[in-house]
């Protein structure tokens, strides 16, 4: 039995640290990216026209080349001494004639001389070659009638007929009208034909089983399958009826960029020559382009290739 004080040492275990109350961990929120910017559709707009823009000047830029080309080309010879700048004047010297004479009124008369007559003598062979070419390549019978007298007439040149005109309708507008009907008819007409005969048999077949009348049949069909065709041959009209009325005012005429022609090179003014020259070009172009536009307009059914 001991009777000392008890010395060991008394052990008090560690007391754990008091946690907080069992809570829910919740982490950061992410910071919310800012609002993008809505896209500029004004510029956008004005970039996409600007490219297109860009094209159609490259596109007409490429066209235009070999004008540019030649143009230089004419302006460089007479200059360089290649050749003889009285017979061939640097193109800046026809620009000059050209609005010398359109300043002093004479080239807008004798171009609206020339359009009156070549425009007119232009709408009286369409009026007549495409109903006719119709008639013609849908009935049988008449293109059997017809066509050696087509084929004789066809082959003999329009100037070779020009005395003809002359001697008959005289040297006033009437000749030369006649002579543009006549030089006109022929590409109409044989391309008309042509067309109305290669239209798809199917396609009339197809239109006779549904009992279309004759005149709906040309409507629907043959007429549609045709336009091609025959505004090719409106286009070759189109460009006879300008050469072959220049070529009649030169014989007899006081007015018409053949008058004009002619007579600056009786008088030796070969920049108005070549002025009037240049303005026959110009109006075929336009021409041609004005007949490509309705062409088109007339065409829209057709399924691009």
């Amino acid at each position: 039995m001991s009777t000392g004080t008890d010395t060991t040492p008394l052990v008090v275990p560690p007391v754990a640290p008091a946690t907080a109350p069992t809570a829910a961990v919740r982490s950061p929120a992410r910071p919310t990216p800012p609002a993008q910017p809505a896209p500029d559709r004004p510029a956008g707009r004005a970039a996409a026209v600007g490219a297109s823009t860009l094209r159609r000047l490259g596109s007409a830029l490429l066209r235009s080349a070999a004008i540019i080309a030649l143009l230089a080309v004419w302006e460089a010879a007479p200059r360089l001494g290649l050749v003889d700048a009285t017979f061939l004047p640097p193109v800046s010297e026809v620009a000059r004639a050209w609005w010398e004479l359109l300043g002093d009124g004479q080239l807008a008369e004798h171009t609206q001389a020339s359009l009156v007559r070549s425009f007119g003598g232009f709408a009286i062979a369409v009026a007549l070659a495409v109903p006719l070419g119709l008639l013609i390549g849908w009935y049988r019978p008449v293109a059997v009638l017809l066509g050696p007298l087509l084929e004789v007439f066809r082959n003999t040149a329009a100037l070779a007929l020009l005395p003809v005109f002359v001697l008959l309708l005289g040297i006033g507008e009437t000749s030369k009208v006649s002579i543009v009907v006549y030089a006109c008819v022929w590409p109409i007409l044989l391309n008309t034909i042509s067309a109305v005969g290669n239209a798809d048999p199917t396609l009339v077949k197809l239109a006779r089983s549904m009992d279309l009348s004759t005149p709906r049949l040309f409507q629907k069909v043959i007429l549609p399958a045709s336009v091609p065709a025959i505004f090719t041959g409106i286009r070759l009209a189109g460009a006879v009826s300008i050469l072959v009325l220049v070529a009649a005012e030169m014989i007899g005429a006081k007015a018409g960029l053949g008058y004009l022609i002619n007579a600056s090179q009786f008088n030796f003014a070969i920049p108005q020559m070549y002025a009037g020259i240049v303005t026959i070009s110009a109006i075929g172009v336009a021409f041609n382009q004005l007949l490509v536009t309705v062409e088109r307009r007339l065409s829209l059914w057709r399924v691009p290739a």
